[in-house]
């Protein structure tokens, strides 16, 4: 004899267990907490966050100070109906600079690699002077010429609107290399977070509208797909740096009501991609205790599945932008050395030397 119970309440599967982190990394995470995430990112907290984003990012002069780059803004055509989109252009500045009649006299190579920049935050913070320094270093490490764009932010501009403007970034970069003295046939799009899945949307555009070549498309723990179903996801739920409910917050604001349906079009969330062929070399790099782990492994598996390019890296108990704030550890330099690896074969460049003191 059986008996069957009613009304009995099935208790929810516990979220799996999250991955370690690397124990050197733990001071830069607890920084990265108590400076970035301040304050939780939810729906009625997306403002206060701006404000206090714009707190802790220095100013373009304070991010040049010694160094050797120059740099200036640009205001240029937005999307066909929407605003223009400001730039910031930085640019290596000594005797061989790129392009240059100077430079020339000094037996530079006559171009410059160029990179589009795109600064994280969700699509929800930020500005474009947050993904800068990554531009100065590239500037100061292998003389490129690095643009970096003010893309409108959600939920006020939802949707494909921040893509668009960095497609339309792009479409200007590769239109006006001869005054920059960039090579068009060394062009990449770079960015981390938000600015990963954005830099992703801007190389399924180019493909599509047959835009700009591309060389590469620098994709760091890239933020690709609205639905935060994933394993990585739940194992990061309240835990860490840019958690499940981060990211849920940031995706709602970007697609409101068409979040989950078959309305999301790929250029706001990659993943929805139906087809990944024919894409730039793809450089992938997600740590393994983060939301976006899961989601990157397979954009760069289908990559491959569709005949493409993709490198992937997955560092070992590394949390979301783990190189930025704990460049020292181990694994960190580990990932900075893979990724200018990447950059050298992808774009035939080569350090430049150390100026004299």
């Amino acid at each position: 004899m059986t008996t069957r119970a009613t009304g009995a309440h099935t208790p929810p599967a516990p979220a799996p267990a999250p991955v370690s982190y690397d124990p050197e990394l733990a001071p830069g995470l607890a920084a990265f907490l108590d400076l970035v995430e301040h304050i939780p990112l939810r729906a009625d907290t997306i403002l206060a966050n701006r404000r206090h984003f714009a707190t802790i990012i220095p100013p373009i002069e304070a991010q040049v100070a010694g160094r050797a780059v120059e740099w200036e803004n640009r205001m240029i055509p937005g999307p066909i109906g929407a605003p223009d989109v400001e730039l910031t252009i930085i640019r290596p500045l000594d005797g061989t600079r790129h392009g240059t009649q100077d430079g020339a006299r000094h037996g530079a190579r006559s171009l410059a690699a160029g990179v589009l920049g795109i600064h994280g935050g969700g699509q929800v913070l930020g500005t474009r002077f947050f993904g800068t320094p990554e531009l100065i270093e590239l500037a100061v490490d292998y003389g490129m010429v690095g643009v970096a764009v003010e893309y409108r932010l959600s939920p006020e501009h939802p949707g494909t609107a921040a893509a668009e403007d960095c497609y339309a970034a792009l479409c200007w970069l590769a239109a006006n290399a001869d005054e920059l003295g960039v090579d068009r046939d060394r062009l990449i799009v770079s960015g981390a977070s938000a600015g990963g899945g954005l830099s992703a949307a801007v190389a399924l555009l180019a493909r599509d509208r047959h835009g700009p070549a591309l060389a590469g498309q620098l994709l760091n723990c890239p933020m690709i797909d609205d639905r935060n179903d994933t394993v990585s996801s739940l194992q990061y739920d309240g835990i860490g740096a840019w958690d499940r409910n981060n990211n849920d917050t940031a995706w709602t604001a970007i697609l409101g009501a068409d979040r989950f349906t078959d309305a999301v079009s790929p250029y706001a969330a990659p993943a929805r991609a139906g087809d990944l062929s024919a894409l730039p070399p793809a450089y992938i790099e997600v740590g393994s205790a983060e939301v976006f782990r899961d989601e990157d492994i397979d954009y760069a598996r289908r990559i491959w599945a569709a005949g493409g390019v993709a490198e992937l890296h997955v560092w070992s108990g590394a949390y979301h932008g783990f190189s930025g704030f704990s460049p020292d550890a181990n694994v960190s330099r580990a990932a900075i050395a893979a990724r200018d690896s990447w950059l050298r074969r992808t774009l035939g460049v080569t350090p430049r030397p150390t100026p004299a003191p």
